[in-house]
C-alpha cells in the first residue's frame, strides 16, 4: 500500500472510514515527546480513546523508529525478578465520535529515527484511507497563569482552515519535530493540514495538566466538526485549578509570583499586537524554573500530601 510498508503492518480487518456523506476521515496526529508539556498529548489520546470506540488498525515498528538510548523503556523488577517491560509504541486508530463519525488517530512516542520514511507511510497510508484533513497536536510550557483561561496557537497550510483561532505572531525558527514535519508535508502532498499548540504554564509543565488536554479537544472538535466528550475533563480541569490555587495561597512566595505573572499576561491580552511573546515588557517574570523549585519545595512540606496530578 505505502511504500515504507516495512515500517508498520496493518490490523485487518480494516473498517469503512467513510462518514454517512461519503466524506473521508480527520487524521489527528498526537506524538509524544519533544512537545508534551502538562501530558497533554497523552491525555489527549487517552481520553478519545478511551470514551469512544476505538479499533487499532496500524502498529508501526518502533523498534526501527525509536532511540532506546534516549527515551530508555521502564522496566518492571519485582523483589527477585524483572517482571515486565513497557513495549514502546506507535499506533493508528480508527475512531468513532459520539455521532458514529469516523476518524484517525495516530499516538505513541514521536519517532527518534527515519523521520522521511515515517512521515511517507503515514501520508501514503493518509492517502489510501481518503483521509481529508490531519490535525497535529503540540504542548509547549510558556510563563503563563493557570488562573486564566488556557490558550493555544493554531497554525495551517491554509489559513481559512484557522479563521476564528489565534496564530503565534511574528517568524522563527524552532527545533524540528515530527509533528510539525507531518503537517508540511501532508500539505505538500495535497492533503489540509492544521495544528494546535497548547500553553501550559511553565510552573505546571512536569505534571498532568487537564486544562491543556480539555482546550486540545476542543480545538479538534471545532476545526474537524467531530463529536468530541468534553464533560469529564472539564470536570478534571475545574478540580485541579481549585487544587493548585488553594496549596498557593497558603504560600506567600509562589502567590505573589503567580499573581505577577497574571498582571503581566493580562496587560499582554489588552495589548494583543507588536509582540511576539506571552512576556511583555515590564518586569521580567520570574523563570518556570523559580516557580516550580518552590512550588516542589511547598509541596514537599505538606504531610499527608502528594500534590496536583498525583496518581
Amino acid at each position: 500500500m505505502a511504500r515504507h510498508s516495512d515500517l508498520y503492518r496493518l490490523i485487518e480487518p480494516v473498517p469503512d472510514l467513510r462518514s454517512e456523506s461519503g466524506q473521508g476521515p480527520v487524521l489527528v496526529h498526537a506524538l509524544e515527546g519533544f512537545s508534551d508539556a502538562g501530558q497533554a498529548i497523552q491525555g489527549v489520546t487517552e481520553h478519545l480513546k478511551g470514551s469512544l470506540d476505538s479499533q487499532l488498525i496500524v502498529e508501526f515498528d518502533a523498534d526501527q523508529l525509536v532511540d532506546y538510548r534516549s527515551r530508555r523503556p521502564q522496566v518492571r523488577y519485582s523483589f527477585d525478578h524483572f517482571a515486565g517491560y513497557s513495549e514502546p509504541t506507535i499506533q493508528m486508530h480508527a475512531v468513532k465520535d459520539a455521532d458514529g463519525t469516523p476518524f484517525l488517530l495516530l499516538s505513541g512516542l514521536e519517532p527518534d529515527l527515519k523521520w522521511d520514511g515515517f512521515t511517507e507511510s503515514v501520508i501514503d497510508l493518509a492517502g489510501s484511507f481518503g483521509a481529508r484533513m490531519s490535525i497535529g497536536l503540540g504542548a509547549i510550557p510558556l510563563g503563563v497563569p493557570h488562573t486564566r483561561p488556557t490558550q493555544s496557537s493554531a497554525h495551517a497550510s491554509d489559513v481559512d482552515l484557522i479563521r476564528g483561532f489565534t496564530a503565534w505572531p511574528g517568524e522563527f525558527s524552532v527545533p524540528g519535530n515530527v509533528s510539525a514535519l507531518l503537517e508540511l508535508r501532508m500539505a505538500e502532498h495535497g492533503i489540509p493540514s492544521a495544528g494546535f499548540t497548547v500553553h501550559v504554564p511553565q510552573y505546571l509543565s512536569q505534571t498532568a495538566y487537564p486544562a491543556a488536554v480539555l482546550n486540545l479537544v476542543g480545538n479538534i472538535a471545532q476545526i474537524s466538526q467531530l463529536e468530541l466528550p468534553s464533560g469529564e475533563l472539564e470536570s478534571a480541569a475545574a478540580d485541579f485549578t481549585a487544587q493548585v490555587t488553594a496549596q498557593i495561597a497558603d504560600s506567600p512566595e509562589i502567590r505573589t509570583a503567580v499573581e505577577l505573572m497574571e498582571k503581566q499576561y493580562d496587560e499582554f491580552m489588552e495589548s494583543r499586537h507588536g509582540s511576539d511573546s506571552l512576556n511583555p515588557g515590564g518586569t521580567p517574570l520570574p523563570s518556570g524554573d523559580e516557580i516550580g523549585a518552590e512550588f516542589e519545595r511547598f509541596l514537599a512540606e505538606q504531610t499527608g500530601d502528594d500534590g496536583p496530578g498525583a496518581q
